[in-house]
């Protein structure tokens, strides 16, 4: 008896104790979805006190809570920071759940998606992607920074491809299956619909799927989370196009519990920065969701953004010096106008249908559809056109570039040094025009076609015909206060058509579809059961084949939340099949061309974890580790898909080991987070297209380069700071300081057509293995290593704001040609090091060009009016105010493949084969108006 009063008198005084406790909880949520908002950081002003709220949204404040009338202050970084008053007696619970925050309109990723999605991002030939993290410019300082200040230099987070980043819509995955990357351009001049982004960074965890080494954004185009009203925008450029008009309504969720959001936009221009680079694009967007009832909903999403746009050329330091970095090799003047013969084009339409299923208050069910279709095109000249002279091609015409080495100064200074009136004349033709001449190559066409032949020049697309079904189910459940379990399901299947098309025959009638190159009639043959076949305007030529890919996933995540720490572990296996069909008996593969080849199977795993350990509302540590396999892309699968079956030797999984730690300091005044990292990529493969001089000696092939089993190594420091020196005054600083290497000497092989002169230069049927490429310790062309920018941002309570930053870029290398770092450099025809091979002079010529470090400086600016319920804002920023010039990328000709070669071509002043660079734009501006009703 007694012991039973003691255990009732404390349980008693117990729960008087808790009565009497003073406390302060809510909740923060997000002002357009409704959602809860993690990391929050929560104050009570004056007092010292702060907290982070949980993955719920939810804080609560239980010790040293003062008495009286006190100030609740709520900020994130990406949202416009609230204050709440309340007032806080004894022994009682001051409950202030369901809070909002609104995004920060000034930190739009408006901005950051027109000058990447539709410029750098989009920029397929230099290969010189951003990173799928940089689109979270709502995150931290340094993620902001690096999405506004460096993209310019196209500067990569980590070192690291967007192959490495996964962009969701709607939880349906976009990275595209050949490459890996995101398709950018998908849903270009959509951004009014695609600001409700869900984003972690590097292996955080996300609610959707595994994710990637540099994180996950997933953006929510449900109709009922649309914020309601409409926009309006005007934006005016000289970057990428020169103007852009969007109109973008959203219903919210109506009475009848119906829901839409609709969006149009157009972005056009004759021509950028660039020369004769035009834009063309044209954007429609729909969402209509059914509430069925209040656990069932319904969305349907379709989007369409077909673009056009010129492309423009890297250029040799020789080029630049007399032409500038505007200067565009590719276009032409035709009937007064500016013709450009690379053409990008993209029309991929999406259809996704969702269904949310809330199975309880705790769980929630998202399965998903989405369909893709439609076509890539990228454009070209072709100047290989031949008719056949007594049973055997004969023809062909001048290389039409006008940057040609045989048309350049550096030519005749080369092979005529004792007259230099020829070096003179090519001199004053290239500054003179110096453009691809249209009126030469429709002469030249029409002229054979009179006398019965075929055309010598051709414009024609590389076409890719992709149909990709999407199929995926994720789970969400709350197992208690302290426990979230994610888990996904995931397939995907792909159809790829891919083939070259004629698009125009220049005043000719017919194209005779045979390799001109080949030295056998047979093997000349691009599709041997049709041979000598002659080809028209819109047929398919060159080569016509499909890829098949089909992908099933799975992923599930435990997250745990309690006071001092947070920690989540997530596992996944993915299994990828790959397939090649021909549709072309190719005449130089005759035995592996044609029909379905070998199916291909891979075996993917991940592991990752990681934690928060909150020291105090303060101060934060958190530590992140995984380690994943995955299947080589498509792309980086086959040898030379365009031809033959044939895949890359010893191929296998990609390997892939990242950690990251970093130290975060929250407080009113000042934000800081500081991040070490360490990324290990092993086995994976690049392959890679060129015409090569010194193969075997002194011969001369157009060449498929794979490099196998190659290892990386990324690892560096991130550093960000913001301090609120004043209520209007904010000074920000970042700093990127990394080093990305290859850790080994990978293998490396060539394949060619199998005939006379490959024979000669060494391959067996059109294979050579060159063994190891020595590229250890060389630098990774990933743009700057290092970056550092210091600036500042004034707002002024009149609701209008400026800022300008400097941007420090160091650090940044050409991309070296693994085949001059193999023995082929080395080796003559006979198989023995060359007899004048000099080792000291050798490594001169291969040491890796560093660019010079430069400094870009921009400004940036806003001003909005609220009249009545509607608002007005005007947004300006000028890059690269000073007008500085540097390089941005860049990479070494592959065409002196050996010692002797590269001797003789870089003891000229001027080099005839130099490095070819993608330099920054001079002065650009953009201008943004936008009415929001």
């Amino acid at each position: 008896m007694n012991k039973l009063t003691l255990i009732f008198l404390f349980s008693f005084f117990s729960i008087s104790l808790h009565s009497q406790q003073t406390i302060v909880r809510g909740s923060v949520k997000d002002a357009v979805s409704f959602q809860p908002i993690l990391n929050v950081m929560v104050y009570l002003e004056d007092t010292g006190l702060t907290l982070l709220t949980d993955v719920q949204g939810e804080f609560m404040f239980s010790s040293d809570v003062p008495l009286g009338e006190q100030v609740v202050k709520i900020s994130k970084s990406g949202y416009n920071t609230k204050r709440f008053p309340i007032v806080v007696n004894e022994g009682e619970i001051v409950d202030i759940s369901d809070m909002t925050l609104e995004r920060d309109l000034s930190q739009s990723q408006d901005l950051f998606t027109i000058t990447l999605s539709d410029d750098e991002l989009d920029n397929d030939s230099s290969g010189a992607d951003n990173i799928t993290g940089l689109l979270s410019s709502s995150l931290d300082v340094f993620q902001r920074t690096a999405a506004f200040e460096f993209s310019q230099s196209f500067f990569r987070l980590r070192g690291l491809d967007s192959e490495n980043g996964s962009v969701l819509i709607n939880g349906i995955s976009m990275n595209k299956i050949y490459n890996g990357r995101p398709q950018w351009s998908n849903w270009g001049g959509l951004n009014d619909v695609m600001r409700n982004q869900e984003l972690t960074t590097g292996l955080s965890p996300s609610s959707y799927n595994f994710g990637a080494i540099l994180g996950t954004t997933n953006i929510n185009v449900r109709a009922s989370q649309a914020r309601s009203g409409g926009r309006i925008t005007y934006s005016s450029s000289n970057r990428s196009y020169t103007n852009r008009l969007m109109a973008t309504y959203a219903s919210g969720l109506l009475k009848n519990n119906w829901a839409y959001t609709i969006s149009i936009g157009r972005r056009w221009g004759n021509e950028g920065y660039q020369d004769a680079t035009i834009y063309d694009a044209n954007s429609f967007f729909l969402s209509v969701e059914k509430k069925l009832n209040e656990k069932h909903s319904l969305n349907f999403t379709g989007m369409y953004a077909p673009n056009r746009r010129g492309k423009s050329s890297p250029n040799t330091q020789e080029v630049f010096d007399l032409k500038g970095i505007r200067y565009n090799e590719y276009w032409g003047w035709q009937d007064g106008k500016k013709r450009n013969s690379r053409i990008k084009e993209v029309e991929e339409p999406i259809f996704m249908l969702n269904h949310y299923w809330d199975l309880s208050s705790k769980t929630t069910l998202n399965t998903n559809a989405a369909y893709q279709f439609g076509k890539l095109g990228n454009s070209r000249l072709d100047n290989n056109g031949t008719d056949l002279v007594n049973g055997f091609p004969e023809g062909g015409g001048a290389n039409p570039s006008p940057t040609y080495y045989q048309k350049l100064p550096s030519y005749f200074e080369r092979n005529f040094p004792d007259d230099l009136e020829f070096a003179y004349q090519a001199l004053q033709e290239f500054q003179d025009n110096g453009q691809t001449d249209w009126n030469v190559l429709y002469q030249a066409n029409i002229s054979n076609a009179q006398t019965g032949g075929n055309a010598v020049y051709a414009l024609y697309e590389d076409r890719v015909d992709d149909t990709q079904f999407t199929l995926n189910s994720i789970l969400n459940t709350e197992l208690n206060d302290n426990v979230v379990l994610n888990a996904a399901l995931n397939y995907q299947r792909l159809k790829s058509e891919n083939y070259a098309q004629i698009l125009d025959l220049l005043g000719a009638d017919t194209y005779l579809d045979i390799d001109q190159f080949a030295t056998d009639i047979d093997e000349a043959q691009n599709d041997l059961q049709n041979p000598n076949r002659l080809v028209r305007e819109g047929d398919t030529f060159k080569y016509n084949y499909n890829l098949f890919a089909n992908i099933l996933n799975g992923y599930a995540q435990a997250q745990f939340t309690y006071n001092k720490l947070d920690f989540y572990i997530s596992g996944s296996v993915t299994n990828t099949q790959y397939q090649r069909e021909g549709m072309y008996q190719n005449g130089a593969f005759p035995d592996s061309s044609l029909d379905k080849g070998e199916k291909l199977t891979f075996t993917g795993f991940g592991l990752k974890s990681g934690a928060t350990y909150k020291i105090s509302g303060k101060h934060l540590l958190n530590a992140n580790g995984g380690y994943l396999s995955r299947a080589p892309s498509l792309r980086n699968t086959y040898s030379n898909s365009r031809e033959n079956h044939n895949i890359v030797p010893n191929i296998t999984e990609e390997k892939i080991l990242s950690t990251d730690m970093s130290y975060i300091f929250r407080s009113p005044i000042i934000k800081a987070k500081l991040t070490g990292y360490y990324t290990k990529i092993e086995d994976a493969n690049e392959i890679s297209f060129f015409f090569a001089d010194g193969i075997g000696g002194d011969n001369v092939a157009f060449v498929q380069e794979i490099l196998q089993g190659v290892d990386k190594q990324h690892l560096g420091v991130e550093f960000g700071i913001e301090a609120h020196v004043t209520p209007t005054i904010k000074l920000k600083g970042v700093a990127s300081v990394g080093q990305f290497t290859y850790a080994n000497n990978p293998n490396l092989y060539l394949t060619t057509e199998a005939d006379k002169e490959s024979v000669a230069a060494g391959f067996v049927n059109g294979f050579k293995d060159f063994g190891q490429s020595n590229l250890k310790n060389y630098k990774i062309a990933a743009g700057p290593h290092r970056a550092y920018s210091v600036g500042f941002e004034y707002r002024d309570p009149d609701f209008w704001w400026f800022g300008a930053m400097a941007n420090f870029l160091t650090n940044t290398y050409i991309d070296i040609s693994p085949l001059t770092r193999s023995s082929n450099f080395t080796t003559d025809f006979d198989g023995n090091v060359f007899n004048d091979y000099e080792k000291d002079l050798a490594r001169d010529l291969l040491k890796q060009e560093r660019f010079d470090d430069y400094m870009v400086i921009n400004l940036v600016g806003g001003k909005s009016w609220k009249i009545g319920s509607k608002y007005i804002s005007v947004f300006a920023s000028v890059n690269n105010l000073l007008d500085e010039v540097f390089k941005t990328g860049g990479f070494e000709q592959g065409r002196n493949a050996n010692y002797r070669e590269l001797r003789d071509d870089k003891a000229l002043d001027t080099q005839v084969f130099g490095s070819k660079y993608w330099y920054g734009r001079g002065a650009t501006y953009f201008l943004n108006v936008n009415y929001r009703f």
